[in-house]
């Protein structure tokens, strides 16, 4: 399979109660768990932004794929995570870049694109439209930061994503936490914001719920479906990269098998191991 990975990279500051470290992250943790997961019938694109200062940090996985929509920039962004446990985590963002350049017309040989909105300015509302219509295969989107605004001191606020339904037409399967969900529209309900998304026109949602596991949406012929999977209790869990390793797990699961169930298994799965130990096996 040749498969589109689109995002920022980003140099996470973390901080918890137990240390503060300085490590690769955004798009980093899609690509590498692609990396874990392909076959080498395989082949990884992607499309993100380097810069000289930082790549050593992402150059071991970032090395193993084709880099043809690699772009330079004087500086990535930084974001400084405060982890805090049972809470969502504060976010606070340094040096944000402009949105990453696509050729678009070179997309149709994809067999699926992931786009991962890691700062939320990682490709624009139109540049997804362009996209749509010029692709017809499956478009797999993590909302992440996209749900998240960016007031007068770079720090990021939950809000409801604005016109946020000329997205979704756009898209075939959609990836967001529990918080997540509720920037999507201004419903305040789990089911009733799934139905409007799939009026829209969405195939698949999948919504990611901390460590109680994760649920996934469909349509079964004419009706809406669900599946849970739970996740097991694991003792001081690595959450940072957890829903993008379950992200591309899903994603790349799906592309091959066109499995729902069987997918959100293997994603949570998955994502038990990255957060047990930050192994994918």
């Amino acid at each position: 399979m040749k498969l589109l990975v689109v995002g920022h990279s980003v140099l996470d500051f973390i901080k918890s109660d137990k240390e503060q470290k300085i490590s690769a992250g955004g798009i980093f943790y899609s690509i590498s768990a692609l990396n874990h997961l392909t076959s080498s019938d395989d082949e990884i694109y992607l499309c993100s932004q380097y810069d000289n200062e930082t790549y050593n940090h992402f150059k071991s996985e970032f090395e193993k794929v084709n880099k043809k929509y690699f772009q330079k920039v004087e500086k990535i962004p930084r974001v400084h995570l405060n982890l805090q446990i049972g809470r969502e985590r504060h976010e606070t963002y340094e040096n944000i870049t402009n949105n990453l350049a696509l050729d678009i017309s070179e997309f149709k040989s994809f067999d699926g694109i992931l786009i991962n909105m890691i700062t939320g300015f990682d490709i624009t509302r139109d540049q997804l439209t362009q996209i749509r219509n010029n692709y017809s295969g499956i478009i797999f989107i993590d909302i992440h930061t996209l749900s998240r605004g960016l007031n007068e001191d770079f720090k990021r606020e939950f809000r409801v994503i604005p016109e946020f339904q000329g997205w979704a037409k756009c898209l075939d399967i959609i990836q967001v936490n529990q918080s997540e969900l509720y920037t999507l529209s201004h419903k305040k309900r789990e089911m009733e914001i799934v139905e409007e998304l799939f009026s829209l026109g969405f195939k698949i949602i999948c919504i990611t719920k901390g460590d109680l596991g994760a649920r996934v949406y469909y349509k079964n012929q004419d009706e809406i479906a669900s599946y849970f999977v739970a996740a097991k209790k694991i003792n001081n869990p690595n959450v940072i990269g957890c829903g993008d390793v379950f992200g591309a797990s899903f994603f790349y699961s799906y592309i091959r098998n066109k499995n729902v169930i069987d997918s959100l298994t293997y994603a949570v799965l998955k994502a038990e191991r990255f957060v047990e130990n930050k192994l994918l096996i």
